[in-house]
């Protein structure tokens, strides 16, 4: 089932997630309906918080449209390290319409569970190094624009006032 996406300011985004403790039918239940709402977005990365629940799940697909899917469910991740540095523009389908440059690192290795409750790692660089840094900042209650300086999240609050309108107008 496709799922409602909080948007900024949504008080609910600010939240901190709390740990998965049992992997249940419901769990599972979550989890696709997590990577069905990602999909149908579309975009690359959903934590649940973004969807209103506060457990830390996320799931992940960087693959190419032209390439089969590539789905990674990680609940409870952890960055167990960290390298290098990178400058990138993101989005997120919370904030929608807008896009900044954020620096992360470059390369991560990430613990987490998967939805059979295995201990899982995952190195990761370029593209998917950062939707790892996106979503977990999600669980932690953190939104991509939280990293930008003042002066651009002056800029973002001012412009993303207008996209709030403009999207209301519209009826989104």
């Amino acid at each position: 089932m496709i799922r409602r996406i909080l948007t900024y300011p949504d008080p609910e985004l600010k939240k901190k997630s709390a740990p998965v403790t049992v992997i249940t039918d419901a769990t599972r239940e979550l989890v696709h309906d997590m990577a069905e709402t990602m999909y149908d977005a579309p975009g690359v990365g959903l934590a649940a918080p973004q969807i209103g629940v506060h457990q830390r799940i996320v799931v992940i697909d960087v693959s190419g449209k032209d390439e089969a899917p590539e789905l990674i469910v990680a609940i409870n991740p952890v960055i167990v390290h960290a390298d290098g540095e990178s400058y990138e523009e993101e989005g997120c389908l919370s904030v929608p319409k807008y896009a900044a440059n954020v620096r992360r690192h470059a390369e991560v290795v990430v613990k987490a569970l998967n939805l059979e409750g295995e201990e899982c790692t995952y190195r990761a660089d370029d593209l998917l190094a950062i939707a790892f840094q996106h979503e977990i900042d999600h669980l932690d209650g953190t939104l991509f624009v939280d990293h930008l300086s003042p002066l651009k999240k002056s800029m973002f609050r001012k412009r993303y006032q207008r996209t709030l309108e403009e999207l209301q107008e519209s009826g989104r």
